[in-house]
């Protein structure tokens, strides 16, 4: 699959998931939509995505819409960049950015084998809790590890679950990843390990992978499994 196939699939999603009639622009571009229903967003905020250097937004109402239509075109940058978007807005709360990587089905780089036993687990598995319990309240939510419908792909020691990999079953046959690493279990490769049968998994199964990160370690280990970055996802609050 060609960047540009890659790059349509990905935009098909978010224009969906934009909820109103909508199409990502050329490179360079903005285009700006009213949805009060929007996906790129919680409820009530201003949604900014960035793909192939276009970017693509949704407001509640007519009138943030226009805001966000004068800040992005003096400032294209602001959909990505949160110093240039407070600057151009008076924006309240940020979530993100979050770069936004996606596999091709052709993509994916093998890993070697990594020291313990992957077993696939059920998403409500006892041990899976147990390894959120370890980390931070912050890991645990860009992780998002309690939300995954797909099996979580475990790396495991006896009992213990070092790292898991699985995915949500996102709308236009897209796999949202989630992945979390024990502290004591990082740096070993294991993550990858776990996200690469959870990439497998997914692509077995006509899914879009989707790889949706901040960290800059999660987002070396998507591309080291042969994720590439196509853009990002920023969510704000615009009185």
């Amino acid at each position: 699959m060609t960047e540009d196939s890659l790059l349509r699939r990905a935009a098909g999603l978010w224009e969906g998931l934009a909820a109103e009639p909508v199409v990502l622009p050329a490179p360079g571009a903005a285009a700006v939509v009213v949805s009060p229903r929007s996906g790129l967003c919680p409820p009530g905020w201003v949604g900014l995505l960035t793909l192939g250097g276009a970017v693509l937004a949704t407001a509640p109402d007519a009138r943030r819409a226009e805001l966000l239509r004068t800040a992005l075109r003096s400032c294209p940058e602001a959909a990505r960049d949160t110093a240039r978007l407070r600057a151009a807005l008076p924006v309240g709360r940020i979530l993100g950015p979050a770069a936004l990587a996606y596999l091709a089905p052709d993509a994916l780089v093998p890993q070697a084998p990594a020291p313990g036993t992957v077993r696939r687990l059920p998403p409500d598995h006892p041990a899976l809790r147990e390894l959120e319990a370890g980390v931070t309240e912050e890991e645990r939510g860009e992780a998002a590890l309690g939300y995954i419908t797909s099996p979580a792909f475990a790396v495991l020691r006896g009992e213990r679950v070092l790292a898991a990999c699985g995915y949500r079953t996102w709308p236009y046959e897209t796999a949202q990843f989630s992945v979390l690493t024990a502290p004591d279990a990082r740096d070993r490769g294991l993550a990858r390990t776990a996200a690469a049968a959870a990439a497998a998994h997914a692509l077995a199964a006509g899914l879009l992978p989707q790889w949706r990160a901040r960290v800059p370690a999660s987002r070396r280990v998507a591309a080291r499994l042969g994720f590439r970055e196509l853009g990002t996802q920023l969510s704000a609050e615009l009185p």
